[in-house]
C-alpha cells in the first residue's frame, strides 16, 4: 500500500510572522526571528508551519494585498532568509507552507495599476470592472467586509471595481483565462523553491457571478458563515467555477515529489459545502472546517459538527479541526474563558481528533486575545466597521516568550507593533520549566498523536454517555472529555490511562467538570 500523505495526522502551526519574533529591533517579528525559535517548534513536535504573508504588501491587511507574488517583503526579511527557513525546517522534519493570496491583489499590484491606466490597458480585464447602475450607483447590492459597498469607483475611466475586502484589494477576474496562467506559474515558482504547499485565502471566492446578480436576503437564524450584513453570500463567492481551479491546482502539486499541500481557507457553513472543495480526492486535500471552530464547545453541538464532517467527507479525505487563528481569535477565550481546565481539554479534543490539526501560535501556552485599544489598532478591516466578528488585532499580538518588559519578542526598550500580553499571562519559559503547564501537556499530547493515531483518517466512533460528555474511539483509542458541570462516569471501553488533563497518574472512574482523559480501548473488547 502507497503511504499516506504527510499531513495525514499531522499537526501544523500557524505562525503570524510580525508577531512571533523580532530579530532586528524594529518591533516587529521576522523571517530571521522564525529561525531563532524553530528549536520551540521542534520540541513542540509540529510536523508543519504555515506562514502568514510572507510576500512584499503595503500592508493595508498585513500581507493579504499583494503586490508581488514572487517577492519576500522587506521588512521580514530577504528571499535568502526564507530559503534558510525552509532549509532549516527541513533538517528538523518539519514543512513550511506560505499563505497564497489568489482572490485579490494589492491596488500597488503593478497588474492593477496598468489596469486603473485605461480601459484599454493589457492587463484591465484582470480584475472586475463593472458600469454603474441605472440611474447611478453601485452595480449591485454586494458589500464588502466592512460592510460598505463592494464596488469603488473609478473616475478616471468611468467604471467601477469589484473590493470583496478593503478598497485597495480589487478583486481578481477568473473568467479570464490569462489569470489562470499567472497564478500556475506562481505556484511552479515556489514549488520549486521547496515550499511544501499553501494555505489558500479567501479559497470558497475566486469566481463571481457573470451577471451580477443582487445577493439574497439572509434568511433569520443564519450563521455569519452564510452571509455578510443581512446578504446571503450566493453571487460574489461561493460560485462552482471556482472548483475548476483547484482542479488544475491539484494536478500540478501532484506532479511534485512528494506531492505538495492544497489547504483552503472554505469560509462555509455547513459540512456538505465543506466536503464539495474535496472533490472526488482531485481538488483541495484540506479545506479548514469553520462550522468546528464556530461550534460552542459543548454537547451535543461539537459531537453534531464532527459526525456531519465525518460523514460527508468523501473516502480518503482527510478533515481538518482547529479552533484559533487570525480572523477569528483564540479558542482559550472563545472556548474557555482563559480557564486552564477547559484550555487543557480544548487542546485534548483538537489533537485526537483523526486527520490534520491546526494549531495557532500560543495556542500551545494557553494564549488568550489581548485587549488592544482603538488608538493602537492595526487592522484597518474591522477598526471602525460594522464587522460582527470585532477587531482582529487582539489575536495578533506578539508571542510572550518570557516575562521580561520585551517578552522575549523584542528588546525590552523596543515597543511593538502591537501591545504585548500582560506580563502575568502565559509565557514559553515559564510554562517550559513546569511539566504539569499547559505547553507540557500539548507537547505529550502531540508525541501520543503520532503514536498512536498517525495517518488514520477514518475510524471515529461516537460513544454513548452521560448529555454533556463527549466521548469517541478513535483507532485503539478511547477519548472522554467532560464538557458540563456535572460529574460524568468513564466510558465502559476506556482501559489503560495514557493521558488525564489533571495530570493523574490513575485512571479515574468518574470525571469531573472540564477534565478528560485519554485511554487505551480495554482489549477484551476486541
Amino acid at each position: 500500500m502507497a503511504a499516506s500523505p504527510w499531513w495525514h495526522g499531522a499537526v501544523l502551526y500557524q505562525l503570524y510572522v510580525r508577531s512571533w519574533r523580532d530579530s532586528n529591533g524594529d518591533g516587529y517579528g521576522d523571517i530571521r526571528g522564525i529561525l531563532a525559535g524553530l528549536d520551540h517548534l521542534s520540541w513542540l513536535g509540529v510536523d508543519g508551519v504555515w506562514l502568514s504573508p510572507t510576500t512584499p504588501s503595503p500592508d493595508e491587511d498585513w500581507g493579504y494585498d499583494v503586490s508581488d507574488y514572487t517577492g519576500v517583503h522587506r521588512e521580514l526579511g530577504t528571499s535568502e532568509d526564507l530559503d534558510a527557513l525552509i532549509a532549516a525546517a527541513a533538517n528538523a522534519g518539519m514543512k513550511v507552507l506560505l499563505d497564497l493570496v489568489p482572490n485579490h491583489t494589492s491596488s500597488a499590484h503593478p497588474w492593477f495599476i496598468d489596469a486603473a491606466d485605461g480601459r484599454d490597458s493589457a492587463h484591465r480585464d484582470y480584475y472586475v470592472w463593472a458600469d454603474a447602475a441605472p440611474g447611478g450607483g453601485p452595480p449591485n447590492n454586494w458589500l464588502d467586509a466592512t460592510g460598505h459597498s463592494a464596488w469603488q469607483w473609478d473616475a478616471a475611466t468611468g467604471q467601477y471595481y469589484l473590493h470583496n475586502f478593503l478598497v485597495g484589494q480589487p478583486d481578481l477576474n477568473w473568467w479570464l483565462p490569462a489569470v489562470h496562467a499567472e497564478f500556475r506559474d506562481i505556484l511552479e515558482f515556489w514549488f520549486d523553491r521547496g515550499v511544501a504547499g499553501f494555505r489558500i485565502d479567501v479559497a470558497h471566492g475566486l469566481y463571481k457571478d457573470a451577471e451580477l446578480r443582487d445577493n439574497p436576503p439572509l434568511p433569520p437564524g443564519s450563521s455569519e458563515l452564510d452571509g455578510r450584513f443581512g446578504f446571503r453570500s450566493v453571487y460574489n463567492e461561493g460560485r462552482p467555477e471556482t472548483h475548476g481551479v483547484y482542479r488544475d491546482w491539484r494536478k500540478i502539486a501532484d506532479s511534485y515529489s512528494p506531492p505538495r499541500l492544497l489547504l483552503g481557507e472554505t469560509w462555509v457553513g455547513d459540512a456538505a459545502r465543506l466536503a464539495s472543495y474535496y472533490g472526488s480526492n482531485d481538488e483541495l486535500q484540506l479545506a479548514f472546517n469553520f462550522p468546528f471552530a464556530f461550534a460552542p464547545l459543548q454537547m451535543p453541538d461539537i459531537a453534531r459538527v464532527i459526525s456531519d464532517t465525518l460523514t460527508a467527507l468523501p473516502p480518503g479525505a482527510c478533515p481538518v479541526w482547529m479552533g484559533s487563528n487570525h480572523d477569528i481569535g483564540r479558542f482559550p477565550s472563545r472556548w474557555c474563558d482563559g480557564d486552564d481546565r477547559r484550555i487543557k481539554l480544548a487542546l485534548l479534543v483538537l489533537t485526537t481528533l483523526p486527520g490534520a490539526t491546526i494549531l495557532y501560535y500560543g495556542d500551545e501556552i494557553g494564549m488568550t486575545d489581548v485587549f488592544v485599544p482603538q488608538e493602537l489598532r492595526r487592522d484597518a478591516m474591522t477598526r471602525g466597521s460594522a464587522n460582527p466578528r470585532g477587531n482582529r488585532d487582539r489575536a495578533r499580538t506578539p508571542m510572550r516568550w518570557d516575562d521580561s518588559p520585551g517578552a522575549g519578542f523584542t528588546a525590552d526598550d523596543i515597543q511593538p507593533w502591537l501591545p504585548l500580553p500582560p506580563r502575568d499571562a502565559p509565557n514559553v519559559a515559564a510554562q517550559r520549566a513546569d511539566s504539569q503547564s499547559t505547553l507540557w501537556f500539548c507537547k505529550q499530547l502531540i508525541a501520543m498523536r503520532h503514536a498512536e493515531i498517525g495517518a488514520e483518517v477514518a475510524g471515529l466512533e461516537l460513544l454513548p454517555g452521560p448529555a454533556e460528555l463527549l466521548a469517541y474511539r478513535v483507532g485503539g483509542l478511547v477519548v472522554a472529555a467532560n464538557l458540563g458541570s456535572e460529574p460524568a462516569d468513564v466510558p465502559a471501553q476506556a482501559g489503560q490511562l495514557m493521558l488525564d488533563t489533571t495530570g493523574a497518574a490513575q485512571s479515574p472512574a468518574v470525571l469531573q467538570p472540564w477534565q478528560g482523559i485519554v485511554a487505551r480501548r480495554r482489549p477484551d473488547l476486541g
